[in-house]
């Protein structure tokens, strides 16, 4: 809801042609109204394209700060190609996810933030609320452990808040993440589920269901707010807004298409390819040298002809990146040509993606890539699909083109055995994110 409001309160308007009507706001009063209701533009969870202003599909727990490691990954990518003389900060923005205790448990997360580390993604904050409530109860139940000394481990900068109202401090946190810039930051914000409410705060009460007509008049009370109204937007708070965000935002976006413009004057073909790429486009003649492979007796193994279609693409798409979680040697996934190089802290040009074992990261990582518009690749073997499906499920409900590259798909995987075989571990939503994809899209 925080997202809804923020959305509500600063006018955002609907830019999604397929599922909104353009012009109109994103979220108005009678989409908060209907909150979680069938057809409200205020679901449950926030969905990419169903309200404009959300920017990613979340909802299980984890999956949001894993994507934006690979919002991180492209926005290091995209500078390491586009920034040029007298262009040094084109793309030069922050990255900031909020995660609760449950995204802390969750096991993508940490495989997500172990290569956050690595890869010291500075551009990279986590906020974390630690109210140390879930849906049964106080965390103790189930979590103890130290989760500042895991992130320091990881490789994190990180920094506590004692009181989540203490703005002073917030904004000293803050002034850290921006001043951090060799590896991400982590802030842990102590906070109170339910703050105000005298019978619910730090309960699981406050945390999966309403707080109820009683106890929200009494949260109202503690906060001096009018008891008696709802959905209630005080005058001037609109123009409050308009006047802060609303205006610094226009102004930065103005800014930066001026920069564009001039960008293109400078690096036509640059500006060209970035056009292109945000405008899920591919270049003219991306095709021209894709290989034919003759009807064969002998035959060529698939990732074999495909390796070779996927470098002939590759010399033609710029913006084509990506990897494996430590398969490319057998899936055949490396982009060979000279240049591509590895994406690593040393070289954020890099084409060549490494995801280490970290097959669930992986697929959410590949999420965060294509939502900033990179074409991105992932490969694993079949059955390992079994470890991404989370992410994979998102990527169908955003319809991303995520290009996935699954080998060893036989049921006689040979030496291996059967728990590498593939039997019954398709799933509709996997097979519609994973099947061929308008290359428009």
């Amino acid at each position: 809801m925080l997202l809804y409001s923020l959305l509500h309160l600063t006018e955002v308007r609907a830019v999604s042609k397929d599922y909104e009507i353009l012009g109109e706001p994103c979220v108005p009063p009678d989409a908060i109204k209907s909150f979680r209701q069938l057809d409200s533009r205020c679901p449950g969870h926030p969905e990419y394209r169903w309200t404009s202003g959300v920017e990613t599909t979340t909802g299980p727990l984890g999956q949001g700060v894993a994507t934006s490691v690979g919002i991180a990954m492209a926005r290091q990518w995209l500078a390491a190609r586009y920034n040029c003389p007298g262009f040094d900060n084109l793309f030069d923005f922050n990255v900031y996810a909020l995660c609760g205790d449950g995204c802390m448990m969750e096991g993508v997360s940490s495989e997500a933030a172990s290569l956050a580390g690595h890869l010291q993604l500075s551009s990279l904050c986590w906020i974390y609320d630690n109210n140390r409530i879930t849906i049964e109860g106080h965390t103790s139940l189930a979590f103890s452990e130290d989760v500042a000394t895991r992130f320091i481990s990881y490789g994190w900068n990180v920094t506590r808040v004692g009181d989540a109202n203490d703005l002073d401090m917030l904004a000293r946190a803050f002034r850290t993440f921006l001043n951090t810039k060799d590896r991400p930051t982590l802030i842990i914000v102590d906070s109170h589920i339910g703050y105000g409410a005298p019978n619910k705060q730090d309960t699981s009460g406050a945390h999966g269901e309403p707080l109820g007509e009683e106890e929200t008049r009494l949260a109202k009370r503690n906060y001096g707010w009018p008891e008696d109204k709802k959905f209630y937007v005080p005058e001037g708070v609109y123009d409050h807004f308009r006047q802060g965000i609303g205006k610094r935002g226009n102004q930065l976006r103005d800014d930066w298409f001026a920069r564009i413009a001039e960008y293109r004057k400078r690096y036509p073909d640059l500006a060209e390819e970035l056009f292109r790429m945000q405008h899920r486009q591919l270049p003219e003649g991306w095709d021209r040298d894709l290989p034919e492979f003759p009807a064969d007796p002998k035959g060529l193994a698939t990732r074999e002809s495909s390796a070779k279609v996927r470098n002939a693409a590759a010399k033609r798409i710029p913006w084509l990146i990506g990897g494996s979680a430590d398969l490319a040697p057998s899936t055949k996934t490396r982009i060979t040509q000279e240049g591509a190089g590895d994406f690593s802290a040393e070289n954020y040009a890099g084409r060549n993606l490494h995801f280490g074992i970290r097959e669930h990261a992986n697929g959410a990582i590949l999420n965060g890539l294509s939502l900033v518009k990179v074409r991105p690749f992932g490969s694993g073997f079949f059955i390992f699909a079994d470890y991404m499906r989370g992410s994979l499920r998102l990527s169908a409900l955003m319809e991303l083109p995520v290009i996935y590259v699954f080998t060893h798909d036989s049921i006689g995987v040979g030496e291996d055995g059967p728990t590498h075989q593939t039997h019954r571990t398709a799933r509709p939503h996997a097979l519609h994110a994973w099947a061929d994809r308008d290359p428009s899209r």
